[in-house]
């Protein structure tokens, strides 16, 4: 099909689907979800590239160029995509205004959610993107600034996971979040993280998705294969107290982010074909950082996806050829068939965690001076079951487990406390695993 009639017929295919009305989600693990589509996902990228600029300073009220005609687009998707699902996602547009270096007389940044709302209230599952764009500098809000991978692909990943997860249902609340500001300072992160907080929202996992559809990076380099997936061992925050009993207990490797990002890898090995999930172990890129930050700040477990290899000459660049070397981040350096593969792993990630119990609150060890271990945790609404891992303390995966039935305490004969790790997680009656909770000190 011509490109330009798929991006025309989009919003109407979303929009009249037969019967929508009708229609009712199937439960989150009844049937195989479907595969991302490589064409939607390029209309998206080339709608949004259509605005000019994205930049957060471009105009709010122009309705075809500039950032406010790039979000009251995106608002309208979640709307089809809520029609298309007989009006199982809301949208909501949340605004503040901020004052900094990059913004000294002040912008209102916006962003727009799609809300899925779950079965168990106050649980929730972020899955978000920036749609802002930006030049070489980044003051300049005028110049064509494509943003065609840095960040539309994410927008686009973003959009194409509401369309597949919202022909289900899941325990948790799904926010499909594309902000406003992240080239100005994380802001529209900030934005929501702060929203959440206030609203005492329980985000069990926040997915940040940013320059996540290029196979090619700088000087030809070719990683067709795989995605970085970056989270932080040690929490940000921690206060000095729990820092110092992570000094004694151990666990750098296990905190709730970690966690997370573990079990990404796993969903990845289980989905076909070979796509590896490269495990970097760092809150983000050396010295840079991501809309995941502001939730790391306030104790939400958080992860970033990126490309396997960078195109720097395709980040923030004025439009230009020099000696035959192309700066632009336009559609022709992307790859959307990488950008499907890390879209499915999105999905089957916000699938599983959405669709399984929460992990557990807490989990307590106790054993000095025996080569036995008992373990205890709360009980967690939903679950039907538990699992206990443990580790060797030289080992940075989980290699035995246990399940425990009726029960929130369990004794591991010959698996003594000096030298393993232990954590547990929650099971649903389907089989839906929560992440893994990392065991510490038991005070009681």
């Amino acid at each position: 099909m011509n490109r330009s009639l798929l991006l025309a017929a989009l919003p109407l295919v979303l929009a009249h689907p037969a019967n929508a009305a009708r229609r009712t989600p199937a439960p989150a693990t009844s049937t195989p979800r479907e595969a991302p589509s490589q064409e939607r996902m390029r209309a998206t990228v080339e709608k949004l590239v259509s605005f000019g600029t994205r930049h957060s300073l471009s105009s709010a009220t122009d309705p075809v160029r500039g950032i406010g005609a790039a979000r009251s687009w995106t608002a309208a998707q979640f709307a089809a995509l809520s029609q298309a699902c007989g009006g199982c996602i809301t949208t909501e547009r949340l605004s503040r205004r901020f004052v900094g270096p990059r913004a000294p007389d002040g912008v209102v940044i916006e962003d727009v959610l799609g809300m899925q709302p779950g079965s168990e209230p106050g649980r929730y599952v972020i899955v978000g993107a920036h749609i802002d764009s930006r030049v070489t500098d980044v003051m300049n809000a005028t110049s064509d600034a494509p943003g065609a991978n840095d960040d539309a692909s994410g927008v686009a990943l973003v959009l194409e996971a509401a369309r597949i997860l919202s022909k289900s249902r899941f325990k948790a609340t799904i926010v499909y979040a594309v902000f406003s500001g992240e080239e100005q300072g994380l802001w529209g992160a900030t934005l929501l993280a702060d929203t959440a907080r206030a609203r005492g929202w329980q985000v069990d996992a926040m997915l940040n998705n940013d320059i996540v559809g290029n196979s090619i990076g700088q000087g030809g380099v070719v990683d067709a294969n795989g995605v970085r997936v970056f989270s932080e061992g040690i929490r940000s925050s921690e206060s000095l107290a729990e820092g110092i009993e992570r000094r004694g207990i151990g666990g750098e490797d296990d905190g709730p982010s970690r966690a997370l990002a573990k079990a990404i890898d796993g969903v990845a090995d289980a989905l076909p074909g070979r796509f590896d999930v490269v495990l970097d172990r760092r809150p983000d890129r050396f010295g840079r950082g991501g809309d995941h930050e502001p939730f790391l700040k306030l104790g939400f477990p958080a992860v970033r996806f990126s490309v396997g290899a960078e195109n720097w000459d395709r980040q923030h660049q004025d439009v230009r050829t020099e000696n035959g070397r192309v700066f632009a981040d336009t559609i022709e350096g992307m790859d959307f068939a990488y950008l499907a593969k890390v879209t499915a792993i999105n999905v089957a990630t916000i699938a599983r965690i959405a669709g399984a119990p929460a992990a557990p609150a807490s989990v307590s060890v106790a054993g000095a001076l025996t080569r036995d271990t008992i373990v205890k945790w709360p009980a967690v609404p939903g679950a039907a079951a538990y699992k206990v891992r443990w580790r060797l303390n030289d080992r940075q995966d989980w290699s035995d487990a246990q399940v425990v039935t009726g029960a929130t305490t369990t004794l591991l004969k010959n698996v003594p406390v000096d030298d393993h790790f232990i954590g547990v997680s929650a099971v649903g009656a389907d089989g839906a695993e929560s992440l893994v909770t990392f065991a510490g000190r038991d005070r009681g």
